[in-house]
């Protein structure tokens, strides 16, 4: 598994050797490219991103309580390519790679993929087909991205009780939207995520519907860099419910005109029927 995220991170800095034919942007890819923005035919776009939770608190029916840490990695990737002439329709692929910890382990040990009973878990979960596209042609800056992830899995928790992932199918809808104050400065982005979770009996997500809502203000000291602080809120209603609230910082920057770097950290702040932690994470986008 480790040579499998070297290569790929090899793979990644290889898109710096391509450059970006007929560019007509002006600005940076960071600020042009937001999850708003569609690519052009024939673009392609190719993003790693990898998130850490580790959690030591929860809160359950009301009552906050101390708990061995746990830590749950999250290795996305998602895959685009535009497919219009007119740059109204994306088509993509997403997928997952987790490992899980418990029992007290050290958060760090998600990274050594060792599968020791009891206390660890790791794999490919779910892969999703994904389109994405602008509903409203005089709003440019609105997108749609459906998805329908599909669960690799046997089982959600092993005989020992460690959890990887859901097994119920998603139907996931993204809606997007940004708007670039006249300066030129600052750049607001808001994000509603919606799904319902169907298909297995024996996950605890089967049966439920997911409203998360996210907004995100991006301030740009130059052309190549930005800082963003966002507020991000989730809910789940149905045979299930949860909720949270996480608040976060963090920032982006162009390493060249094809590939950018991506930083963020969450904390959660509150919530019910969930693990209130902190999330680190960490991506790479390859534009071209």
């Amino acid at each position: 598994m480790t040579r499998f995220f070297t290569f790929l991170f090899i793979v990644s800095i290889a898109f710096t050797g391509f450059s970006q034919e007929e560019q007509e942007e002006t600005k940076s890819n960071i600020q042009t490219y937001t999850p708003s923005k569609l690519l052009k035919k024939g673009q392609w776009d190719i993003k790693w991103f990898n998130n850490l939770y580790t959690e030591t608190k929860s809160r359950n029916n009301g009552v906050k309580t101390d708990k061995n840490r746990e830590t749950y990695f999250t290795s996305s990737f998602d895959i685009f390519t535009g497919v219009s002439e007119n740059s109204t329709f994306n088509i993509g692929l997403l997928f997952d790679i987790r490992s899980n910890v418990v029992g007290g382990r050290s958060a760090l040990d998600v990274f050594s993929f060792d599968g020791e009973s009891g206390t660890a878990r790791s794999g490919f979960t779910s892969v999703a087909p994904v389109i994405k596209f602008n509903p409203i042609k005089n709003v440019g800056n609105f997108t749609v991205q459906s998805a329908f992830h599909i669960p690799l899995l046997g089982e959600e928790s092993d005989a020992q009780g460690v959890f990887l992932d859901q097994t119920a199918y998603t139907f996931q809808n993204r809606f997007f939207y940004d708007y670039t104050l006249p300066s030129g400065d600052w750049q607001l982005f808001t994000e509603l995520n919606t799904e319902y979770n169907f298909g297995d009996d024996s996950s605890f997500a089967n049966n439920t519907f997911v409203l998360s809502p996210g907004v995100f203000m991006s301030y740009f000291p130059s052309g190549k860099s930005t800082v963003l602080g966002f507020v991000q809120h989730f809910q789940r209603v149905g045979d299930f419910e949860q909720d949270f609230t996480a608040l976060g910082f963090g920032g982006k920057y162009q390493i060249t005109d094809v590939l950018n770097l991506e930083l963020l950290y969450s904390k959660f702040v509150r919530g019910n029927d969930t693990g209130l932690g902190n999330s680190f994470n960490i991506g790479l986008r390859a534009l071209f």
